[in-house]
């Protein structure tokens, strides 16, 4: 059972995923004084975690753990497989629901706008969270590279990947925002991000064909601006996935973010 910490309360009694390999790993409930709520985190460690005592690994950070937890860190595993990706510690943000008294991601994932809604707007507090919260208490209990960290997120998920990048620029040293939401909110999108202090930052956008023709048309409009800039805090990729859907070909994204943050060339697959 894992360790108990000044942010986290006496552990609960969970169906343990040992016995799915892909997924093994530990689990803990952390219970945040910053947003006023509490998280299931989720941990699939890498393949030969305990026999590497020595070996320190990339984090990669799922938002909407609830679903996205099982598919990709799963997933991580078959990547390590056939495009020799580098085992990481995969950890899922989970809400323990998607009923909305329980799921928050609308409030957590967008930024205050004018046009925004009742329930939504907390972005701001959600990357304190990330980062006083939630980092640290990873980083204190796993073998964890913090100068490799990736954030991952989808749709509204997505949306928070960007807000983190134009905030708090040096928190994550990769990110993919797979089909994010520019809506409400998008001209946050436009302004000035904030400077960052290392110079090897990545951002990646994904933009499925078939996804909803506003959001592949904000994303465009939104990459376009941006890519004929300079001085920017980060190196900043679009990969369109021809076919790709809103919410089914998250895989892909993840694949492809990935693999381009980790300089993984078509050639490096096996045949």
């Amino acid at each position: 059972m894992p360790t108990n910490t000044p942010l986290t309360k006496p552990a609960e009694k969970v169906v343990p995923l040992n016995h799915l390999p892909a997924l093994r790993g530990d689990y803990f409930k952390l219970h945040s004084e910053t947003v006023g709520r509490a998280f299931h985190i989720y941990i699939r460690l890498p393949e030969g975690y305990d026999s590497n005592a020595d070996t320190q690994y990339p984090v990669v950070y799922l938002l909407d753990g609830d679903s996205l937890f099982p598919i990709l860190a799963a997933n991580h595993l078959f990547l390590t497989y056939d495009d020799q990706l580098p085992e990481a510690i995969v950890v899922g943000i989970a809400y323990g629901g998607f009923a909305p008294e329980i799921n928050k991601r609308h409030l957590d994932f967008t930024p205050g706008a004018a046009d925004g809604v009742a329930g939504e707007g907390a972005a701001a507090l959600f990357v304190q969270f990330l980062k006083h919260d939630l980092l640290p208490e990873v980083e204190s209990r796993y073998r964890a590279d913090a100068s490799r960290r990736v954030l991952f997120g989808q749709s509204r998920g997505g949306t928070m990947v960007l807000y983190s990048a134009f905030t708090e620029p040096d928190l994550f040293w990769g990110r993919i925002a797979s089909n994010p939401a520019f809506r409400p909110g998008s001209e946050f999108f436009y302004t000035t991000p904030a400077s960052a202090s290392r110079n090897d930052l990545h951002l990646m956008v994904t933009s499925g064909t078939a996804d909803r023709p506003q959001l592949v048309a904000d994303a465009r409009a939104w990459f376009a601006h941006w890519q004929s800039l300079d001085k920017l805090p980060w190196q900043l990729e679009l990969k369109v996935i021809e076919g790709g859907t809103h919410a089914a070909d998250s895989p892909a994204s993840y694949r492809s973010g990935l693999r381009w943050l980790f300089q993984l060339t078509t050639e490096q697959a096996p045949q």
